[in-house]
This record gives C-alpha cells, structure tokens and sequence, in this order.
C-alpha cells in the first residue's frame, strides 16, 4: 500500500485541461463584502458542566440587575443558589453578516466558551447584541445551542469527541441594522480575484468584451473592472448576474503543495522538472527493548530485579537510480518514484532536493 500512496500525486494529472469555470465561482464583487460581528453573552442550563467562578457569577448579577432584580435579594440570600450554580458559563459570540442582509433575516451564530466551564452542552445563549467594528449593534443572538461533542469522564478514565466547549445556534440571530454593500461606484462595478493571475484577469475581461463590447478592461493580477452598458431594458444587477455566468478557463502557476502533518502531495499540471537523476535509499535503524525481570534462589537473601535488554539493528535499502528526461512532467515523476517504492515522505524529500536542485520549475509551498 505506501508504494501506491505517490500515485494520489495523478489525481490532477491524468486529467484533461483545466475545465471552463464561471466567473462567480473564482471572482468577488469588490464593495459587496460580509462584516464581522461579536457579542458577550451568557449560557445557562448547562447540566453542572459551567463555571463557577466569581467573574461568571458577578456576570450572572449584573445581567439580573438589568432585567430589574435587585441586588438586594442576593444579599439577604447570600446561600441562594442562583449566584453560586454551576449551570451557567460566560462566553463570546461571533457572526457574519452579509452585504445584503436586511432586517429581520437570520445568522448563524457560533458561541465559544472563555471561562472554567466544562461544557456547553444542553445550554441555552441568553439575548446578546452583536457589534461591529465600528461599535454599532447589527444583530441579537438567542437560542439554544448544538454541539457536534462530547465529554464522558470517570474516577480512573475520560474521553473526549470534537470540542465540547464550542457551538452553534443555526438561524440563532436577527439583523437589526444593515450593512448594505456598494458594488456600483461612478457609474463602475470591480470584480476581485480570489487567486490573482495576469492571465485569468486578461482572460476574464476578454470573455466579458465578448459579450459586451468594450465594458471590461483588466486594471491589475487582481481585479477587472466593469462599465455596465446604459440599457432601459436590464438594470445593472441582471448585467453583472449575466457576467457572473460566463465562462473562462483560468490560468494557474505552477504549484506544489506539501503537508507534511498528513503526507499529502498535490501538484498542479503546470510543473515541469528538467533534466536530472535521482538516487533513492534508506537507512533504517530499530530499537527494540526487551527488560527480563531476574528471580532470587527460594529463601535466598537476594532481591528481584529488572535487568534491561536492548537490541539495535540497522537495515541499508539498496539505493536506485532513475534518470529524468528534460520533457518530464510531474506524472511522468509520479511514476518514476512509485517504480522506486518511496513512500510520500521520501517523495517530500525528493521534490524538495529537485526545487533546491532547480530542476523543479515551480513553487514549493509547504504546509503543517
């Protein structure tokens, strides 16, 4: 099986060209862009798995002396269980809202916990407004929460699935105030590419000329900029749905992309290798330990004793070589490598000696 790990390096291979895609699907709308929003809020319900501390239960009084109770029951109380329980954890909210959210409409929420507390599961977010960066309240979130985890523990074990102190509350907020994008600006609409290419830009605003003559013209790698023709019969919008319909081919650089945390390879079909050789050989050293325990003689004075027992052993695979003509492609290496019997950590190794060789004609991207 490791030998036929290399060839997942084929999947974006042995395909054909790459395929026409829409220009919404590799474009933004420049002025038409989400906002984020956060919010502090409490969580109550929880089955004894919140927080008891005193920055939670100080939150917990405030809040109740805002909803008008007085802060005098608690001291008449000071046993009352409401300010001492368990069953409630400060969190923080976070949302997004989008450029053409109106009022009324619905946010998914997702609430995180920022105290001792064990677990949000079962709770419920009490009413909390959300802000933006320029301190304006956009929306309130309530509802009860989903987590996707859970948390078993016992007197001598635990276990843990996914994250237990996170969740979400689909739909848990409405838009109180808009935040309304602008994509038309003089008369002028820009589109964004979210990988930005000289080409797949010039490619873009030559699809959208076709089209409509002369409404598009390419300003940088990175954007397109579009003058919607005066037309009493199509408003600007069902223009810029029509463009977002067209279809381009985009060019893409040349790019390998390692993951060295999964042993993942993924070359784009761009990269070419030029003429090189490569010897491939391991070192494989084993250490295995294998302590005996030593018994005394039956009513002997001696002492019972663990004696260790280490044995070493070194393997050197027999190196190969495999020559590289200059027209090699990355299939063609794929190829030559799984002939070799590597494994996706040795194929790691080899392409980064080829990019430092400057054999390999494209970036090395590295991730962990």
């Amino acid at each position: 099986m490791p030998r036929l790990l290399p060839l997942l390096l084929l999947l974006s291979l042995a395909l054909p060209a790459p395929a026409q895609v829409r220009i919404k699907d590799i474009t933004e709308l420049a002025g038409a862009r989400s906002n984020q929003l956060i919010g502090f809020g409490l969580v109550v319900g929880l089955d004894n798995t919140g927080s008891r501390s005193t920055f939670t239960q100080q939150i917990a009084v405030d809040m109740l002396q805002r909803l008008g109770v007085s802060t005098q029951i608690f001291n008449q109380l000071p046993s009352d269980p409401v300010i001492r329980s368990n069953s409630m954890s400060a969190v923080m909210v976070v949302a997004e809202i989008g450029p053409f959210s109106r009022k009324g409409s619905r946010l998914d929420v997702t609430v995180s916990c920022m105290d001792d507390g064990q677990s949000l599961k079962g709770g419920t977010l009490l009413l909390t407004p959300l802000r933006g960066a320029d301190g304006a309240t956009y929306a309130v979130g309530q509802g009860a929460l989903s987590v996707g985890g859970f948390a078993v523990q016992g007197q001598a074990a635990n276990l843990q699935v996914n994250q237990v102190n996170t969740g979400v509350i689909p739909g848990g907020a409405f838009v109180e105030l808009e935040a309304p994008g602008q994509f038309l600006c003089d008369g002028k609409a820009q589109l964004l590419l979210r990988d930005p290419d000289f080409n797949t830009a010039r490619l873009i605003a030559r699809g959208i000329n076709e089209k409509y003559p002369r409404t598009a013209v390419a300003v940088d790698a990175g954007a397109v900029t579009i003058f919607p023709p005066v037309d009493p019969r199509k408003t600007p919008v069902q223009y810029l749905a029509e463009i977002g319909l067209l279809t381009v081919r985009p060019d893409t650089p040349a790019r390998v992309v390692i993951n060295e945390r999964t042993g993942t390879v993924v070359a784009g079909e761009n990269v070419t290798i030029s003429t090189v050789g490569v010897t491939h050989g391991n070192l494989s050293i084993t250490t295995t330990e294998t302590p005996f325990v030593v018994q005394p003689n039956p009513f002997g004075r001696g002492v019972t004793a663990v004696v260790p027992r280490t044995q070493v052993t070194a393997t050197d695979q027999v190196s190969r070589s495999v020559v590289l003509p200059k027209t090699t492609t990355v299939a063609d290496l794929a190829r030559a490598m799984n002939a070799l019997g590597v494994t996706p950590r040795d194929l790691m190794s080899i392409l980064t000696a080829l990019k430092q060789a400057g054999a390999l004609h494209a970036e090395l991207q590295m991730v962990r």
